[in-house]
């Protein structure tokens, strides 16, 4: 695991000292590693977000149905595989 050094504020550093004995957290950097793993998990939300109003806007729209979806995750596999 890589070693990350940070200098931060006093006020910073108290409320991090709080999140950590009051959250359940072993030390400070259990407690950053959680608020990092959110953001990323924040921003693929977001991602995946606009790939899906990309994709409602582009061409014209289709019925969705059991079959359809099916048929999608059979191609979906095939190209990971």
């Amino acid at each position: 695991m890589e070693k990350l050094d940070i200098s931060l504020p006093e006020q910073i550093q108290a409320f991090v000292d709080e999140q950590v004995s009051t959250g359940g957290y072993s030390n400070a950097s259990e407690y950053i590693q959680h608020l990092l793993i959110q953001e990323q998990e924040r921003i693929a939300k977001k991602r995946v977000e606009m790939l899906l109003v990309e994709g409602l806007e582009s061409g014209e729209p289709i019925e969705v149905t059991p079959e359809w979806w099916e048929q999608k995750r059979f191609q979906l596999m095939n190209r990971l595989h």
